[in-house]
């Protein structure tokens, strides 16, 4: 007898969104040295394989002109070694960047005694919708891993390819360095219905962020409101 997990009868979106929930709470409490490791991790990953995300790039880039997409898109669209490279330097940056989780913003003693502190801590699931920029899957998931955040990625269909190499060595990379993989996860599909999902998950994913033009953050205010 086969036994069915409670997964099964979900959404492949709602999945991923669960599943990002219990990375969440695995990443929360972690130090500053294991997510730096880990981001140091991800941008060995990123040079070490760059061949391979490149290949994939080129999947989107050949798709885009056959469509007739304007040149200046495709050139946002467009990776190559030497921009992966900067990419991975990119990833170093963050990883000097201080620690926001723990952080103290104010605080006050009152005439009783008692303290009363506003600390940063991380927000928890954290979904991007953006546009065809392949470089903002790993900024995105850098700044969150960075937060102790974990991160549902919706980029562009026209970089789906490069989203998923780049995706596949982030997680590879996290995972290698004892960090939970699912902290980082690409939105599955291409359709317009896998974004519509996304903004709609309220109670798995905890802020929406939407990166692009006016009519990206029109439609994502109006379809998660």
């Amino acid at each position: 007898m086969t036994t069915l997990s409670p997964y099964d009868s979900m959404s492949p979106v709602t999945q991923a969104a669960y599943r990002a929930k219990a990375a969440a709470a695995d990443l929360a409490p972690l130090p500053r040295a294991e997510k730096d490791d880990a981001l140091l991790a991800v941008a060995d990953a990123l040079e070490v394989r760059t061949s391979e995300i490149v290949e994939a790039n080129a999947q989107d880039v050949a798709r885009a002109r056959a469509a007739g997409t304007s040149e200046a898109i495709v050139d946002r669209l467009t990776l190559t070694p030497e921009r992966v490279r900067a990419i991975a330097a990119d990833v170093r940056d963050v990883v000097a960047l201080p620690d926001p989780v723990g952080e103290v913003v104010r605080g006050s003693t009152l005439p009783n005694g008692l303290d009363l502190r506003q600390v940063r801590v991380p927000l928890g699931v954290v979904g991007i919708i953006y546009e065809a920029r392949p470089n903002v899957t790993v900024d995105a998931a850098a700044l969150c891993l960075k937060s102790g955040n974990a991160v549902l990625l919706r980029g562009s269909a026209s970089a789906y390819a490069s989203n998923t190499a780049l995706v596949r060595v982030i997680r590879d990379a996290v995972g290698g360095a004892g960090l939970p993989a699912d902290a980082v996860q690409l939105v599955p599909g291409e359709s317009r219905e896998s974004v519509r999902e996304l903004m709609r998950a309220r109670g798995l994913v905890d802020v929406l962020i939407p990166r692009g033009g006016a009519s990206l953050i029109r439609t994502v205010v109006n379809e998660s409101t």
